[in-house]
């Protein structure tokens, strides 16, 4: 039995997560859960799961909840939770706190040497180097549950190895506006590009998605989580996101990692790890299965060749080009700037910002402060 701490389990993840364990009752137990401010949806993992350990970060939140079930261990504290994460009870930390918010939580998983399964894409982007290094220190094991890092693990050997890789292929459903320009987006609202013809995600993935950064994260996620040159890594429109990555071989051999569209897939693989744990999956129909490719669209291409220019850089720039997107999406969403401006706010900002090579995360959050200001400035001059 393996004990889980659950940090974000109010999202999309933790909800995926939780179908996980409940099918998997005599494998793993749900510990610890972190939360921010859906209190209705703590409360129904405390009736269903009975984590012993429950921090929620909104402070009103905290005051309903702990009303309501006073025999409870629900707690307020950071310093609490950071003694949860380093707890010798648990065994495995699930980040999956969205934004540039969960990359603290993650560095204090890192530090205790835990194996750590990452779906916050975003710390990993701004903090590749830093998580890699603590994690080679530590001893901690990190690995990726988004859909197409897993798809690498899984097409790689079992020790990880990529001295016999020769390409990587990264699937992307081309989001809900894959065939319209993007010169023709410009009056596009947050409702439509919520509307993800796939996938059931959040709703910062979900415009990542339909803006195509979510890519550029990845292609930046890929590179430190596999450590290898963006050289080796291509990203290809699949419509039908079946196929999450493939990865092709020195000998010209191509393994790829294919199923529905399910995060249950990839959180169940890394929470076996090099075991296999059942889930209730929807199957592949192959004798009806229809598989098309294509290109990346040429007016995402600036796009891609920046995310491509950060991995060279490394430093500071995952940083900078996370801060400003995760601004432009909020203001995006609350309606004060255009789809087409989140591109913007990303170019401006990014050449806005000398970069440099923090070598602490309190070094990275004041940088991540800085950034942030820069993009709402940019914002304000869209607006």
């Amino acid at each position: 039995m393996k004990n889980i701490l659950l940090l974000g389990a109010t999202g999309s993840i933790g909800d995926s997560v939780l179908k996980v364990i409940s099918q998997n009752e005599d494998s793993f137990n749900l510990y610890g859960i972190a939360a921010g401010k859906n209190n209705t949806k703590v409360e129904e993992i405390i009736k269903n799961f009975s984590p012993l350990n429950i921090f929620i970060d909104d402070q009103d939140a905290f005051k309903l909840v702990s009303s309501r079930f006073p025999n409870k261990n629900i707690s307020n504290s950071e310093d609490e939770l950071c003694n949860l994460i380093q707890a010798p009870e648990v065994d495995i930390v699930i980040s999956a706190i969205v934004g540039f918010a969960g990359l603290k939580t993650s560095m204090m998983a890192v530090n205790a040497g835990k194996t750590v399964l990452i779906a916050n894409k975003e710390s990993v982007v701004a903090a590749g180097e830093l998580l890699m290094s603590a994690a080679n220190l530590s001893g901690a094991k990190i690995i990726p549950i988004d859909s197409e890092h897993n798809a690498i693990f899984q097409c790689l050997p079992l020790d990880q190895s990529t001295e016999s890789v020769s390409k990587i292929i990264i699937t992307a459903s081309g989001g809900p506006f894959l065939d319209i320009p993007l010169s023709k987006l410009s009056d596009i609202s947050p409702e439509a590009a919520l509307k993800h013809p796939k996938w059931d995600m959040g709703s910062k993935i979900s415009i990542d998605s339909a803006t195509l950064v979510n890519k550029c994260l990845e292609l930046i996620e890929a590179r430190y989580l596999f450590n290898l040159n963006e050289r080796f890594f291509d990203l290809v429109i699949h419509p039908q996101s079946i196929i999450h990555s493939v990865v092709t071989y020195i000998d010209g051999s191509s393994i790829a990692q294919m199923s529905n569209p399910n995060m249950e897939v990839p959180i169940a693989n890394a929470l076996g790890e090099e075991y296999r744990i059942p889930i209730a999956y929807e199957a592949l129909n192959f004798s009806d299965l229809e598989l098309t490719f294509k290109e990346f669209p040429k007016d995402r291409l600036k796009l891609v060749s920046l995310a491509r220019e950060i991995c060279n850089m490394g430093g500071s720039s995952g940083l900078v080009f996370n801060a400003a997107n995760e601004m432009a999406v909020q203001s995006f969403l609350s309606k004060h700037i255009s789809f087409c401006d989140i591109y913007e706010v990303i170019y401006r900002t990014f050449d806005s910002i000398p970069l440099s090579k923090p070598s602490d995360i309190e070094t990275l959050n004041e940088l991540n402060k800085e950034a942030r200001m820069e993009a709402h400035k940019v914002i304000k001059s869209l607006t």
